[in-house]
């Protein structure tokens, strides 16, 4: 039978032979790896991955669709909201001895909750070695843009300060059923391997309420909360939040937090 997408799930499945092959190629995957795919839906790019895998785990919501997975004998199927699944362990659950791997992480993301797939991802980010997503061409911008670019906000910045990212591919509209309404691409997310030290959450306010009326110089956003919490080092008030680099955010958060 054949499965209707669904829309609550946000579900466009990937039909494009080439497209497909081309992720795979960007993906490189080795006999060895520790692979989880979030999303595999009907399994086109699974399929291609298995070949070359000595084992894949996938997370799907949709049951019917991780029914139908788990007749591939292969595969490890997690049925879950990805935003539930602890990557930190998921090696315990699916069976897995010996030291924690570091997860090579896939998937066609569900573009209505991509932004929070991967700050939940962010989070597990020591479990990681690297990441291979499809998403909405527009918030692969946003996460590889550059400061004083309309790209450069929020998400570039509570990213860029943890993974070295690239948009690797372009996929167009017709390459799904049903197509999307939007242009898609490919990133690639690699950890950075000695990150900055930092309090995060404080990153995360710093960089919020910078980007919270990005019209304005930061002197009426930035500037009034460094002074509640008495920084008294230097910084450029005179600029917009999206002029500010993210090596200067990152000091920013750390001068703060001490």
């Amino acid at each position: 039978m054949k499965h209707i997408a669904r829309k609550r799930f946000g579900q466009h499945f990937l039909t494009d032979s080439s497209i497909i092959g081309a992720i795979v190629d960007a993906i490189n995957p080795q006999r060895s790896d520790a692979m989880v795919e979030i999303g595999p839906g009907l399994a086109a790019l699974t399929q291609p991955l298995m070949a070359q895998l000595d084992q894949l785990a996938v997370i799907e919501l949709d049951r019917d669709l991780a029914a139908r997975l788990r007749e591939q004998a292969a595969l490890q199927v997690v049925e879950s909201d990805v935003l539930r699944v602890d990557f930190s362990r998921l090696h315990e659950a699916l069976g897995r001895s010996g030291p924690a791997p570091r997860w090579r992480v896939v998937g066609n993301l569900p573009y209505n909750i991509s932004t929070p797939i991967l700050f939940h991802l962010l989070a597990h980010v020591d479990a990681v070695q690297d990441q291979h997503f499809m998403l909405q061409k527009e918030v692969i911008d946003r996460m590889v843009a550059k400061p004083s670019t309309a790209s450069y906000g929020r998400l570039s910045v509570m990213l860029q300060w943890r993974y070295a990212m690239e948009n690797v591919l372009f996929v167009p509209p017709e390459s799904f059923d049903p197509p999307p309404r939007v242009d898609s691409a490919v990133v690639r997310m690699v950890p950075l391997a000695e990150p900055p030290r930092l309090n995060e959450a404080v990153l995360s306010e710093l960089v919020q309420v910078a980007f919270s009326q990005r019209r304005k110089i930061l002197r009426h956003t930035l500037g009034r909360w460094l002074t509640e919490r008495g920084y008294g080092g230097e910084f450029d008030a005179q600029r917009r939040a999206e002029e500010v680099p993210v090596a200067e955010y990152v000091a920013l958060a750390q001068a703060v937090a001490v």
